[in-house]
């Protein structure tokens, strides 16, 4: 038994019981398919499945651009593997949560949380909770909820510290910032075109590999 008063929205209700909008994947009532919209009338029978359980549900708009996100402050280590993946992936670790919600809706970008309330905000309309509490974990679930291995990906396209885009850049235009031992060893470095960080395949390229390698094939086989 559920009461309310007066006639309000199925969303309304359902974030009143802690589940944010962003998290149903289809609701129902009376048996047949409403969106959250729709306004309880005394006597309906309602139902509301999860987002993750709904099957074929794709997270992603009906476009030919991957999906680009904008992330919370507690999410910082995801970040850089979405960057790493090469989607285009906003985080500072000072954002504010009306400033997540106005960016995310300006720029039309899905809103990672494990802030349930954050998910809550009128302004929200893409977004998702990320259940997991360990990045790599968080990784594989991201990957999966949205599909990413739907997209062609481009790894090691992006700087994991700001987002910026990365370029091949010459040996010689770096080597000052170089180590000694990086300047002996390695040739082909790429720089970032907005902070300036300059990469190369060093000691984690191999890990990070891998984790690109599993996330082209969908993460088959993994656990979450």
């Amino acid at each position: 038994m559920w009461r309310f008063q007066g006639n309000p929205s199925l969303k309304h209700q359902v974030e009143a019981l802690g589940i944010p909008h962003t998290e149903v994947g289809e609701a129902f009532a009376n048996g047949a398919q409403v969106d959250l919209r729709y306004h309880i009338q005394n006597g309906d029978h309602l139902g509301v499945i999860s987002v993750l359980g709904t099957r074929g549900r794709e997270n992603f708009p009906a476009a030919a651009i991957p999906p680009c996100f904008i992330l919370d402050n507690h999410l910082g280590r995801l970040a850089a593997y979405l960057r790493m993946l090469g989607f285009d992936t906003l985080y500072r670790n000072d954002y504010q949560d009306e400033e997540l919600a106005h960016i995310a809706a300006l720029e039309e970008r899905f809103l990672l949380t494990r802030d349930r309330r954050l998910l809550m905000r009128s302004k929200v309309t893409r977004g998702g909770y990320v259940y997991q509490d360990q990045p790599l974990r968080q990784l594989h679930e991201v990957s999966r909820r949205f599909k990413l291995a739907h997209w062609m990906l481009q790894p090691f396209h992006r700087c994991l510290l700001c987002n910026g885009l990365l370029q091949p850049v010459q040996k010689e235009e770096v080597a000052t910032r170089l180590e000694p031992l990086t300047r002996l060893y390695y040739d082909e470095f790429h720089r970032c075109t907005g902070c300036g960080q300059v990469y190369w395949k060093g000691s984690h390229y191999e890990h990070m590999l891998d984790l690109v390698r599993k996330a082209q094939a969908g993460w088959e086989g993994e656990q979450s």
